[in-house]
């Protein structure tokens, strides 16, 4: 049977609960494979695994068990190696990237920032801070609406000036928050958020993160900020390409 790994950690780690389950239906039980200094945190892997909600909780409450008694390197939901003697190859062939993860992240944890707009609020600002966009503005109503031109021409730099604005809220936030980080990761764009940045953050400092992060949405009223976390790191696990498949890359 197919190996499920959920995490990496020391082998050191504390012992994890008794009768902890993960993935499947039902819930396989989790055990620890070792080789030398690391363990992999795993189960066995059940057919047909697809990301439903019970599965996706799942994996998360395995790595929040874990991560409560220490670091853990988590793996990508539906990570699967072909068994167990794959899994604790790949930990001897990549011991010492892991060990260099273990260490960076050891005592941190991951905060995912989002922020967009609020639509109505930023089209008030960027006009407040351009008297030519009020100028032209006023001169449309003033002759009825303007000319179907003057509104496009309208239309076009409110457009440019609430881009120019996405794109200076979004280093605000990255300079804001950055320092309280011990590193920043990039998310993939998606369409509705200007931001989308994770921050690798010390426990202890985790508190003032948050306080920095609730200033930032306070004193900022045109932006929607959402703070997700604690997390495990996710962002910064950094496997390298001995990372276990995930689960369907070859067509399950």
């Amino acid at each position: 049977m197919s190996t499920y790994v959920y995490g990496i950690v020391a082998r050191s780690h504390p012992a994890l609960p008794d009768g902890l389950a993960g993935v499947g239906e039902p819930p396989l039980p989790v055990r620890v494979l070792t080789e030398g200094e690391l363990a992999a945190i795993v189960s066995d892997a059940p057919e047909g695994l697809r990301p439903k909600r019970r599965e996706l909780l799942a994996h998360q409450t395995v790595l929040a068990e874990a991560g409560a008694g220490g670091c853990v390197l988590p793996m990508r939901f539906g990570s699967v190696a072909p068994d167990d003697s794959s899994v604790t190859g790949v930990l001897a062939e990549r011991a010492g990237h892991y060990k260099e993860r273990l260490d960076v992240l050891e005592g941190r944890v991951e905060y995912n920032v989002k922020a967009s707009h609020v639509e109505e609020a930023v089209l008030h600002q960027v006009m407040a801070e351009s008297p030519e966009l009020r100028g032209l503005a006023e001169a449309n109503r003033q002759s009825g609406g303007g000319s179907y031109e003057q509104r496009l021409q309208l239309g076009e730099m409110v457009a440019a000036a609430v881009k120019a604005k996405e794109a200076e809220d979004a280093a605000d936030v990255r300079q804001q928050l950055e320092p309280l980080a011990a590193h920043v990761s990039v998310g993939p764009e998606s369409t509705g958020w200007l931001v989308n940045l994770s921050f690798l953050v010390d426990r202890d400092s985790a508190a003032g993160f948050l306080e920095a992060a609730e200033e930032l949405r306070k004193g900022r009223p045109h932006l929607e900020v959402r703070v997700n976390g604690p997390l495990p790191p996710y962002s910064f696990v950094e496997p390298g390409p001995a990372e276990p498949e995930p689960a369907g890359a070859t067509g399950e």
